[in-house]
């Protein structure tokens, strides 16, 4: 809801309807296009599925647009960062279109690890920042939109035709001010730890992660099985031990290749990189 409602708003505030991203960003994967069935938005896919966003993509763009969505990490290519120049161009080249920069920052708080500098300054390059509370947070649900006075009390008005302004919506602040305390002071060392199991599982030879070397504390894993395979063996897995190593597989153009995503939290430190490599490897004796 947050992000639609930040697109509308910015899109009222222009009168143009269209707005650009990544191919795969989480509005056109995951939310059924609600942007275009409730909010009468079109969606304006820029650059290479597989890659991330660039600003020689962006300059290539010549329909009018209301907004840019740049999400931090980009989830489904594996969690990547775009360089700190890189993301300052891009948005200087959105505000200069006459269009606004909106964050998808549900991992801001990941995000942050691969960057040499705090969140207010990576936040403060976008006119909009969508936060969750759910994910690196560990709340229960809900979100956080934030941008300037006038664009918030916009948004406000949305919230509250999408039903969205319920009066008790406070715990769901309080456990996520809780995670802020607890996990957030601890993502650098969920990266670290990312990048530790990536080594050990590139090392293996089975398996190999994109990045291959991550920059936040999520990452994809590549295997020589195909989706059904791996999710069997996962399954397996998760019967023999216990242990749910992945949510889903995703295909490949290779069918007899997919991969799968880890995101390292608190959990996952339970668990040492070469002992993660090697449930990774038993996947091909568990199909």
């Amino acid at each position: 809801m947050a992000q639609q409602v930040a697109l509308r708003v910015h899109a009222e505030r222009r009168g143009r309807f269209a707005f650009a991203g990544h191919p795969q960003t989480h509005l056109q994967v995951w939310e059924n296009q609600g942007y275009s069935a409730v909010h009468g938005l079109r969606f304006h896919a820029v650059g290479d599925y597989n890659a991330l966003l660039t600003l020689k993509d962006l300059e290539a763009v010549h329909e009018p647009l209301a907004a840019v969505v740049i999400e931090l990490p980009q989830r489904d290519i594996g969690g990547q960062l775009p360089t700190l120049e890189e993301l300052q161009a891009q948005t200087g080249w959105v505000k200069r279109a006459g269009a606004a920069a909106h964050c998808d920052g549900a991992r801001l708080w990941e995000a942050q690890t691969g960057y040499d500098a705090p969140l207010h300054e990576i936040a403060g390059l976008f006119d909009t920042v969508y936060v969750s509370l759910y994910k690196g947070l560990e709340g229960v649900r809900g979100a956080v939109l934030a941008g300037d006075v006038e664009t918030i009390g916009h948004a406000a008005v949305w919230r509250q035709r999408l039903g969205g302004a319920i009066a008790d919506a406070w715990p769901l602040a309080a456990i996520a001010l809780m995670g802020m305390d607890e996990n957030l002071p601890r993502m650098a060392e969920f990266a670290a730890h990312a990048r530790a199991l990536a080594e050990a599982i590139n090392e293996d030879g089975f398996a190999h992660t994109t990045p291959a070397e991550p920059a936040t504390p999520l990452f994809h894993v590549h295997v020589p099985l195909s989706k059904l395979e791996a999710e069997r063996a996962a399954r397996n897995l998760l019967e023999e031990t216990g242990i749910k190593l992945f949510l889903y597989a995703r295909s490949s153009p290779d069918p007899g290749r997919c991969r799968f995503e880890i995101s390292v939290g608190i959990d996952a430190l339970e668990f040492a990189p070469r002992e993660v490599a090697e449930l990774i490897r038993g996947l091909r004796s568990r199909v």
